[in-house]
């Protein structure tokens, strides 16, 4: 094998007695390792590399910032079934050169002409691109963002070169691809996680051929995938939070990763959103690490849509409510449909009810593996952890005082769905949330469905807010703003105007102005008057004020410690320790803690929290040597060996 192997192939190799496992080769060199016992590779699974020198670099640079071992990443990265045991061998010829030979399928006839509005903006992209290898997009909603990309797009492949579009929810996949394909044809690849795994493969297979898709569509997953000739990256909504990878390592963001990968091939990328982060507004405008390009009219001229709040708790004094739904939302809900129009009705949260409570003694049933209240779900009778997963039916009695006087708490889409069909009885009522689209083509029919006007009332999570582009919807009913706020998160004033401002989009896109009805109960809070205005500019100028401040990003960078142990005591105890070893190194002013997260055991282990705050002009690579130094100190510890420790970089 030694004359065959190279860098990125795969080999099966030895680890424990019985135990063979697929590696990639980082090296091929002569140099003997010290302290370590040398073993055979058993076979070369292919000839030809598997992962290509700039998915290398990119995993190391994910390991190194995002403090997690490489082979956190390798695990992440690369689909299951090229990870198993001795295969057939693969013979793949990977193409070096400039990808000359485009399909004239992928330059078809259904590339639209731009309107003046959307030629500006393509010219200010294309002129900033000259300049800088990032720029904003900052278009209000229905400004048609996408078909700017379109032509972005169009023009990197006529140029031989690859394109990857990012998006952060499966479901805008559906509408996406189909908008692209019938520019594009059959150049584009989908790749996200609800495709199977021998699909992913198949997919990871073809970008190492000298045939690759021109085009990647998908979500923060597709950012590993083999690229030979990446030209250009659009990271479409980049202001979203679930772009973040959370569970497991590696913890890295999508956006912050695409720009990595771009510059390890010299491409250019576009940040699209009608709403943009905080950070990456604060990068364009003050910061200099950015172009910024803004489109604020509205294709055709559309103007964007009334929002009229509603004071939710008055009406709740006066019993003038409708369940959750105020009389002035109910009237227009009846005059859309009369209309034969579609609404969209958005709550943040699923289940039936958030909780469940004994009105004779107050006793909430709770998660036995984690500190949060069980979820109501009313069609399968079930209290639901959205943390762990676990779950119990429904009691009859309280276990405490043996009252039957249970009564559930607050309101999920599951309950929203219930008391829309009793107000409406003749509506066609679809919910969309992540308990009704587990299946790989639940997303596709429900956006199918209605576009095809199969649906009149659409009720989701925020799932319904992200970018998804609908003819005939005119009204929209955000049922509780307050949700959105009323959670222990610097970022929570920035995530409810977005979410706001997002899902209030989607109302009036074609034809006359839309309508927004925003129920509160603080219709005098900044934010309603910041959203009614569209007035992104000042809440960004607001939230900057504040974080500045306070030392949050985009001013200082983060970096969450998470300690996790069985035993609370043990946990707290080294969490403890573990601060007062930073705060000795890093000094008061960098390091909060020791500290609970919100929730404070879960999978039944308890967590501890240090907060660790770095100027964003301090070396970060140096910060990060000094935490995991002082991990090494505490390392001498045995029960600090016994616990689980990892970090959270950047955190959303």
């Amino acid at each position: 094998m030694e004359a065959k192997v190279k860098r990125g192939c795969r080999v099966l190799v030895p680890l424990g007695k019985k135990k063979h496992y697929t590696g990639i080769v980082d090296r091929v060199h002569h140099d003997t390792p010290d302290g370590y016992e040398v073993k055979f590779a058993f076979a070369l699974l292919e000839e030809q590399p598997a992962v290509l020198p700039q998915q290398l670099k990119l995993w190391e640079w994910i390991a190194d910032y995002y403090m997690c071992a490489v082979g956190d990443v390798y695990n992440a990265a690369v689909p299951a079934k090229l990870k198993l045991k001795a295969e057939p061998k693969v013979k793949r010829k990977v193409r070096r050169s400039v990808l000359s030979n485009v399909d004239d399928d992928c330059l078809v006839t259904g590339l639209k002409p731009l309107n003046d509005n959307q030629q500006r903006a393509f010219d200010e992209i294309k002129t900033c691109f000259e300049n800088q290898p990032v720029c904003l997009l900052y278009g209000v909603t229905s400004s048609g963002k996408t078909e700017i990309y379109t032509h972005l797009i169009e023009e990197t492949i006529r140029q031989g070169k690859q394109v990857l579009y990012l998006l952060p929810e499966i479901a805008l996949t559906t509408q996406i691809t189909e908008r692209l394909k019938r520019v594009f044809g059959s150049c584009i690849g989908i790749y996200h996680s609800k495709f199977s795994d021998a699909e992913r493969v198949e997919i990871w297979n073809k970008q190492l051929s000298d045939d690759p898709y021109l085009i990647i569509l998908g979500v923060r997953s597709s950012v590993f995938l083999p690229y030979q000739h990446l030209g250009l990256v659009i990271v479409d909504e980049e202001h979203e939070s679930s772009y973040k990878q959370q569970e497991p390592a590696p913890r890295y963001h999508a956006r912050n990763t695409a720009l990595m990968l771009a510059s390890l091939f010299g491409a250019k990328t576009l940040l699209g959103t009608a709403t943009p982060s905080v950070e990456s507004w604060y990068n364009a405008t003050e910061g200099g690490k950015y172009g910024l390009v803004v489109l604020k009219e509205r294709y055709q001229e559309i103007q964007l849509p009334e929002i009229l709040p509603v004071d939710i708790k008055e009406l709740h004094r006066k019993k003038m409510m409708h369940g959750h739904f105020s009389p002035l939302l109910v009237e227009k809900m009846g005059e859309a449909l009369a209309r034969h129009e579609q609404i969209i009705l958005f709550q943040n949260r699923r289940g039936f009810a958030p909780m469940i409570e004994c009105h004779d003694c107050g006793w909430v049933p709770k998660c036995v593996h984690c500190d949060v209240s069980l979820t109501y779900h009313k069609y399968t009778e079930q209290l639901v952890c959205h943390y762990c997963g676990y779950t119990v039916p429904v009691p009859q009695i309280c276990p405490d005082c043996g009252s039957q006087n249970l009564h559930d708490r607050g309101f999920g889409t599951e309950k929203v769905e219930d008391e829309i069909k009793a107000i409406f009885p003749t509506a066609r009522v679809v919910r969309m949330d992540l308990d009704t689209t587990r299946s790989k083509t639940a997303y596709e029919k429900m956006i199918r469905d209605f576009e095809k006007r199969k649906t009149d009332i659409l009720i989701g999570t925020q799932m319904v807010s992200k970018g998804l582009d609908f003819d005939h919807v005119h009204l929209v009913g955000i049922l509780n703003a307050d949700t959105m706020l009323n959670y222990p998160d610097f970022r929570a004033y920035e995530r409810a105007y977005q979410l706001m401002a997002q899902v209030a989009g989607r109302a009036g896109r074609k034809g006359e102005r839309g309508l927004v009805v925003l129920q509160t109960g603080h219709v005098d809070y900044p934010i309603v008057k910041h959203v009614i205005d569209n007035d992104f500019e000042s809440m960004a100028r607001a939230q900057l004020s504040e974080r500045k401040v306070c030392h949050f990003p985009p001013f200082y960078r983060l970096v969450y410690i998470y300690i996790k142990h069985r035993d609370r005591l043990v946990a707290d105890n080294m969490t403890a320790q573990f601060t007062a070893q930073l705060l000795k190194v890093f000094g008061p002013d960098r390091v909060n803690g020791p500290m609970q997260p919100v929730v404070a055991r879960m999978h039944s282990l308890h967590i501890g929290m240090i907060m660790l705050k770095i100027e964003s002009n301090a070396s970060m690579a140096q910060a990060r040597k000094l935490l995991l130094q002082v991990q090494q100190q505490m390392n001498s510890n045995p029960q600090f060996k016994s616990l689980q420790v990892y970090y959270d970089v950047d955190p959303v």
